[in-house]
């Protein structure tokens, strides 16, 4: 286990890594500059240490990195470790950073299509959904309810955005991902592929002619189908019309009198509870 460096400079360049977080014209982790993976904390940096993203260094102040060490010791066999002040970090980053621990990952290649249906039997597609912390949530929701994968459709935010792994707890690091091709409207042609697989495409809307949830998820039996992909939109605007008419089916949440909808991480848990329900999980 590689041991750690002190620095007290923040302006030394091995923090480059982690320096302005908080400038969204050149932060590390913008996919244009060096699109970084960063993760924050005590639960999150080891699940970035234990994913398929290659870890360039840990940040931390010296209580937390101790406990890093003595926690997880086989994650860190080769990793360049840098001891701060919460000061010297503070300045880094652009501002407070409380949690007193970080880590740098690259890139990894991102996995085909194919790779995550292939063997799924539940997965959770997105539209347009450009909120950081909305993706991040609909991660740690997927993961929670034992979700297989996703996939984005087009004009969605980058899952690998800071935030987007901080509100997933690093969930996002370890669900597999991929995105369908094409533009706004044609991205959806790729549903074809996934019911030639024998998906049903289920599209979360409060619209006219959905059906309740369940009834969605089951045959003319009332038997759960094997295979679901459960589709939701943007907050607000939720799915295009187009999409939705690329579905096999439109599923409703009941609403209580005077309510429409719910946001969005919270009905796609809702559908994924259905799920899990009728699978007797």
């Amino acid at each position: 286990m590689s041991e750690p460096i002190r620095i007290d400079d923040p302006a030394d360049p091995r923090l480059d890594d982690i320096r302005d977080l908080n400038r969204s014209d050149n932060r590390p982790d913008l996919p244009g500059g060096k699109g970084l993976v960063i993760a924050e904390g005590m639960l999150i940096v080891p699940r970035l240490l234990e994913s398929r993203f290659p870890t360039r260094c840990v940040v931390g102040t010296e209580s937390r990195l101790l406990v890093l060490k003595d926690k997880h010791p086989e994650l860190l066999p080769d990793v360049p470790l840098y001891t701060v002040t919460r000061d010297t970090m503070a300045a880094a980053v652009g501002f407070d950073m409380h949690r007193g621990l970080l880590a740098v990952a690259d890139r990894a290649s991102e996995k085909t299509v194919d790779e995550v249906v292939d063997g799924a039997k539940t997965l959770l597609i997105l539209e347009g959904v450009g909120d950081h912390e909305n993706i991040g949530s609909l991660f740690r929701n997927a993961a929670g309810m034992d979700i297989d994968g996703v996939l984005f459709g087009a004009a969605c935010a980058d899952p690998l955005y800071r935030r987007s792994v901080r509100v997933s707890m690093g969930h996002v690091l370890r669900l597999p991902f991929a995105h369908l091709p094409g533009t706004t409207t044609t991205w959806q042609r790729s549903l074809d592929g996934l019911k030639e697989k024998g998906f049903r495409i289920v599209a979360m809307t409060p619209g006219e002619g959905s059906v309740p949830l369940w009834e969605a998820m089951s045959d003319e039996s009332g038997a759960p189908v094997e295979k679901i992909a459960i589709v939701v939109g943007a907050e607000g605007p939720g799915m295009t019309e187009h999409a939705m008419r690329a579905c096999d089916v439109r599923a409703r949440i009941p609403m209580a009198e005077g309510t429409d909808s719910l946001n969005v991480a919270t009905s796609a848990a809702v559908g994924f509870y259905e799920r899990q329900r009728q699978l007797g999980s």
